[in-house]
C-alpha cells in the first residue's frame, strides 16, 4: 500500500499555466440522485460519473454505485479514479462493492482513490474486510490471489489543493457540511469537500453537501455547469421520522440544524448560482417534497436566470 500511495502521489501534476490541451466530449452521468441515508425505491444514493476521452472517473461512491455504473453501460474495469467528497455513509457505502467486486474479477492496474482525510483509514478497512476471501483463493484449492491493497491506492487531499488525473484538472475546495471551528484540530482532521473540474472546453463543480459557503461560490466561479445539493429541511425531517419516529427530541433538534444549516434550500442555490455566475445548474442529492420539484425551479429562478434541471438517477448532462 505504500509503495502504491507513492506511486499515486508521483502522478500529480498541476497543469502549467498557458498549457494548449485538446478539447474532448464530456458527459455527467447523476447515477444515484437520492439524499441519503434512507433508502429509496425509485433514487439510489449519492454517486456520480464523468465521462472524458478515455476515463471514467467516480465521483462519490454511494450504496448501490456498481449497479448503477452497470445500468450506464460502463464496466468495473474502466474505473481507475475515484473521489470522496466526504466520509458520510451515504456516500460511500457502496466503495466497498465497486472495489471488491474489481477485486474478484481481477480487474487490470490499480484504482486511485482521492478523498478528504480519513480515506486511507476507510479504505484500508474495506481492504482489511476483503481478506477472508482472497485467502480463501476464492474457494478453489491451491489458487493464489494477489492481495487486494495492491488493488488500490489512496491520495488524501485538503480543501485548497489541485491534482490533474489524465486530462482532468481537479480542485477541491473545504464547504460548510462541516461546522468544525476554523483552524481546530478537528477542522484539519474532519472535512468535507467539493469539486472543480476543469476539462479541455468544459469546467464542471460538484459541490457535494454543503451550506452555504464563500469558498464553494469561489470554486464554482465561472463554471459550465454547477452540479448542486437541494434540500427541503422539512421535507427531509419528515423522511427521517418516517423511518425512526421515537427520536429524542435533543437530537431532533441536532437533525434539524444540520438540515437547516449544513445543505442548501432552493432559495440558497438560487443565489449561489448567481453569484458564481454558473452556465447551467443541476440539482442533485434531492431532499424534496415529492411534488416541490416546480416550486424549487420557481424559487431558484428568482435569483438565476439559467437552465435548471432536477436530476434523475442515470440522466447525462
Amino acid at each position: 500500500m505504500k509503495t502504491l500511495l507513492l506511486l499515486a502521489l508521483s502522478s500529480l501534476l498541476v497543469t502549467p499555466a498557458g498549457a494548449q490541451t485538446t478539447a474532448a466530449p464530456s458527459t455527467f452521468i447523476t447515477l444515484g440522485t437520492m439524499a441519503g441515508p434512507i433508502p429509496s425505491a425509485v433514487r439510489s444514493q449519492p454517486a456520480n460519473l464523468l465521462l472524458t476521452g478515455d476515463q471514467a472517473i467516480l465521483i462519490d461512491a454511494g450504496d448501490g454505485a456498481a449497479e448503477q455504473l452497470a445500468k450506464a453501460g460502463v464496466a468495473l474495469t474502466r474505473i481507475h479514479t475515484i473521489f470522496l467528497s466526504h466520509m458520510h455513509f451515504d456516500h460511500i457505502g457502496g466503495l466497498f462493492a465497486v472495489l471488491g467486486m474489481r477485486f474478484q474479477i481481477n480487474s487490470p492496474g490499480v484504482v486511485t482513490v482521492y478523498g478528504p482525510p480519513g480515506t486511507k483509514r476507510l479504505v484500508d478497512g474495506l481492504v482489511a474486510a476483503s481478506q477472508p476471501f482472497a485467502e480463501s483463493g476464492a474457494g478453489i484449492p491451491g489458487q493464489i490471489l494477489r492481495h487486494p491493497e495492491d488493488s488500490v491506492a489512496v491520495v488524501e487531499i485538503t480543501g485548497g489543493q489541485t491534482v490533474t488525473v489524465g486530462n482532468v484538472r481537479v480542485t477541491a475546495t473545504t464547504n460548510t457540511h462541516y461546522s468544525y471551528p476554523e483552524g481546530s484540530a478537528d477542522a484539519a482532521r474532519f472535512q468535507s469537500l467539493s469539486f472543480r473540474f476543469d476539462l479541455p472546453g468544459r469546467s464542471i463543480v460538484y459541490t457535494g453537501d454543503t451550506g452555504p459557503s464563500v469558498n464553494v461560490e469561489r470554486l464554482a466561479r465561472g463554471a459550465d455547469l454547477l452540479v448542486c445539493e437541494v434540500i427541503d429541511p422539512d421535507a427531509a425531517i419528515a423522511s427521517i421520522l418516517r423511518v425512526t419516529p421515537n427520536i429524542p427530541p435533543p437530537a431532533l433538534a441536532i437533525i434539524r440544524q444540520h438540515m437547516t444549516e449544513q445543505h442548501l434550500t432552493p432559495d440558497q442555490v438560487g443565489k449561489l448560482a448567481r453569484a458564481a455566475g454558473v452556465g447551467e445548474l443541476v440539482l442533485t442529492h434531492n431532499a424534496l417534497r415529492d411534488d416541490g420539484a416546480e416550486q424549487a425551479k420557481a424559487t431558484i429562478a428568482q435569483a438565476y436566470s439559467g437552465t435548471v434541471a432536477i436530476a434523475h438517477d442515470l440522466d447525462r448532462f
